[in-house]
């Protein structure tokens, strides 16, 4: 059975892939399987998005999926995928769903499912939920009159979210200016009031959503006007979020980019300093920098490395007791104030301990040297990415370039959990040789994935 489910919730092209029909299947499949041991009549699920246009025919689809199995569906409107996971909690609620695609365009989107207690689905009820889309392994109940669900309206989710996220710090941010690029997406809602509310003064860039500009040539996949922004205004530092808001990059006052490996380092060397780094421990990715793994070992921090997604890092930060991890895209997760990767909150944090050190953020951002490094993505076929694995040819290429790097460097190559792309990451001292060996490796991909 081909899963519905990547590494981060359902994904597709929205209305060609993810469809109006595949919506309302997953909101009757999803209600049977989390709501089984549910003791309330009638239990609530709660429903954001982000800016997309597909995201009001999508919710309208989950919510008559939701509501004819029986449940109440409390709708909060536009909001990043963190409040989510924060407000299915806090009121209460039985689950919690995200409509978003993330850091991808507009033209797709993608559902991200949340148990009650505000943590994303494991694997094996994800699996449950496709049984019985894929295979009918239930029979879906078919209510009538007053036994089928109602939608209701909450005009107090984005302001409770904004309350959490300003009270985790206790310092003020009196004095610092700061560019905040929204990627037209949730962030739009909120990130203005957080920072100005903490004394921060605010100039907004791509805060202006339209449906279909989310992403598009800004926020963190795109950081580059705002790092020239910054460093052209004198700016003390840049912020870029994703189009759901759950990842975060920094701009330093130079208009140099502060990366997710870098604020987990800043952070995590702080909270050490403070006797508040549970485990004297940072969870990270494979993907993280080299330069991080030899921050680790020059500071006495523990690193414990995870396959890549933000759901993996958090799996093992539970397991271990460990309370920051996140990836070099900018997920950065602090348990201590939240259950998944939360851009504003880290960005929070970050200028929290900026002021608290009384040093910029390029100055602290030395901590880490970073080791070149090369992200190629090359596009296959859904056939192409099953046969990577076993691929002779691949395999080969990849071992050539491992041997070329003579234990200076390392080659990671991966098929993407939630696209069509086989990615490929090196790093070594020498830029210009890796991105050869890089752009060989990719050749051999297109070849025979594509």
């Amino acid at each position: 059975m081909s899963r519905l489910f990547g590494t981060d919730g359902v994904r597709g092209e929205a209305n060609v892939d993810l469809t109006s029909e595949l919506a309302l299947n997953l909101g009757r499949a999803a209600a049977m399987v989390l709501l089984k041991e549910s003791k309330s009549e009638k239990p609530t699920v709660l429903i954001g998005k982000d800016t997309r246009a597909s995201g009001d025919m999508l919710e309208a689809a989950l919510t008559a999926g939701l509501c004819s199995v029986g449940c109440n569906v409390l709708s909060v409107g536009v909001v990043p995928t963190p409040a989510v996971a924060f407000l299915t909690e806090r009121y209460g609620c039985e689950a919690g769903i995200m409509i978003s695609a993330s850091h991808n365009p507009c033209e797709y989107n993608g559902i991200k499912i949340f148990q009650g207690n505000g943590y994303k689905l494991d694997d094996a009820v994800e699996d449950e939920i496709e049984s019985v889309i894929l295979d009918n392994s239930e029979e879906i109940p078919v209510l009538t009159g007053g036994a089928i669900g109602s939608r209701l309206y909450c005009k107090t989710a984005v302001k409770d979210y904004i309350e959490h996220v300003v009270s985790t710090t206790d310092v003020r941010f009196d004095g610092l200016t700061v560019a905040i690029d929204c990627a037209n997406g949730s962030a739009s809602v909120c990130a203005k009031e957080i920072f100005t509310s903490l004394g921060a003064k605010c100039i907004m860039l791509s805060d202006t959503p339209d449906g279909t500009n989310i992403n598009k040539n800004c926020g963190s996949t795109h950081p580059e006007e705002l790092m020239h922004f910054v460093r052209n205004a004198s700016l003390d530092l840049g912020i870029a979020f994703d189009g759901d808001a759950d990842r975060m990059l920094a701009v330093d006052e130079n208009g140099e980019l502060v990366d997710g490996d870098k604020i987990i380092a800043i952070c995590s060397k702080r909270m050490k300093d403070e006797g508040r780094l549970a485990k004297n421990t940072a969870v990270v990715t494979v993907m993280s920098n080299m330069g991080f793994f030899k921050f680790c070992e020059d500071n006495d921090i523990n690193c414990a490395k995870t396959a890549v997604g933000d759901r993996y890092v958090l799996e093992k930060m539970l397991k271990d007791g460990c309370n920051i991890g996140g990836e070099q895209s900018g997920h950065v997760i602090f348990l201590d104030y939240a259950k998944t990767g939360d851009g504003e909150l880290s960005a929070v944090q970050l200028i929290e301990t900026m002021i608290k050190s009384g040093e910029s953020l390029s100055e602290l951002a030395k901590i880490m040297t970073v080791y070149p490094q090369v992200l190629i993505n090359v596009k296959v076929s859904d056939e192409g990415k099953k046969k990577y694995n076993n691929d002779e040819y691949i395999i080969s290429a990849v071992q050539q370039a491992e041997m070329e790097l003579h234990g200076e460097g390392r080659v990671l190559v991966r098929v993407s959990g939630t696209e069509p792309l086989i990615r490929i990451m090196l790093e070594g001292r020498d830029l210009e040789h890796i991105t050869a060996l890089g752009n060989d490796i990719a050749q051999v991909v297109r070849e025979r994935l594509s």
